[in-house]
């Protein structure tokens, strides 16, 4: 397997992952009230119930493209006008106030986190566009398996290292002060995924 979509999608999902949402801030704001021991757990938890968002788009877009062809071109272009939609909020969000951290409804362990992750289909939509764009004809288990395990690692090795990281108020103040670039690396990168869906047909 060509390592460069996997590296391409490492680079794409990093900065969406970072950028601050109601997901990230609630696993900074545990990290900060309660310490690592608990909040790594709940952002692990978290990370992996937005994986899972990865497998259902994987395997969702594999059948529905299967029994309806045609339906891949409208996909992509659907994918593409939804990342420039997700890129105009996030360059709009920039310059504006964090918004509030998501409510630990269902608890503040792994299992809370990872409901928690799968109550919000958003993340569904963003996948599907992604994999669309990157891997746009995938084949195979194996594909299938790598494309799935690049995404869990990177969801678990970013939601581990803020959990991990903003025990301190230190970083804590210095990952808000960069909320302005985070958000906007995110638009720029999703910009230009969204041109490569629409024009490469």
């Amino acid at each position: 397997m060509n390592p460069e979509p996997f590296l391409a999608l490492i680079a794409v999902l990093t900065p969406a992952i970072l950028s601050p949402g109601p997901s990230i801030i609630a696993a900074t704001q545990m990290a900060l009230a309660q310490g690592r021991d608990k909040a790594l757990p709940y952002g692990l938890g978290l990370a992996f119930g937005a994986s899972l968002w990865c497998l259902f788009a994987l395997f969702g877009l594999a059948v529905v493209f299967k029994i309806y062809p045609p339906l891949f071109q409208a996909a992509k272009i659907f994918g593409g006008l939804y990342l420039l939609y997700m890129a105009w909020g996030l360059w709009r969000a920039a310059r504006q106030p964090l918004p509030p951290a998501a409510k630990r409804r269902f608890g503040d362990g792994f299992i809370g986190g990872v409901i928690l992750s799968l109550s919000n289909p958003k993340p569904a939509l963003f996948y599907s566009a992604v994999i669309l764009t990157i891997f746009p004809d995938p084949h195979g288990a194996a594909i299938y398996a790598a494309i799935y395990a690049t995404a869990l690692a990177t969801e678990l090795f970013w939601y581990a290292t803020v959990t991990i990281s903003m025990s301190t108020n230190a970083m804590r103040k210095r990952y808000f002060a960069a909320k302005f670039w985070i958000d906007t690396t995110a638009a720029v990168a999703l910009t230009a995924l969204a041109a490569l869906l629409i024009f490469n047909l």
